[in-house]
């Protein structure tokens, strides 16, 4: 089975950075679309940030020009890096995969920003 498995949240300060990672492993042919969601407690999920297997991305307004989202290919790995956090950008954070015709979800990781 095709699992996406996350790591890099943590607690920051605002103005701090992190890096998410997010790796698939199984039975991988491709990976077209992959990106974030996050959900905040009481706030319905929002796309974060999308990366095709050609490079293109789209970033939520909230986040652009702080998050910048990557991937290796080779890796079957997508990338989230976070800069100059916000305390709004306290949720758990989802990465997800169109892979083979079905979408996987990570299993989330909490990203907290403290004021």
């Amino acid at each position: 089975q095709v699992q996406l498995v996350e790591s890099g949240g943590g607690l920051v300060q605002a103005g701090g950075s992190l890096r998410l990672s997010c790796a698939a492993s199984g039975s991988i042919f491709s990976i077209s679309v992959t990106g974030w969601y996050r959900q905040a407690p009481g706030k319905e999920r929002e796309l974060v940030a999308r990366i095709t297997r050609s490079g293109i991305t789209d970033y939520a307004d909230s986040v652009k020009g702080r998050f910048t989202i990557s991937r290796e290919n080779a890796k079957n790995t997508v990338y989230l890096q976070m800069n100059s956090l916000k305390p709004e950008d306290t949720a758990v954070y989802y990465c997800y995969a169109f892979i083979q015709s079905s979408t996987v979800w990570g299993q989330g990781t909490q990203v907290t920003v403290s004021s």
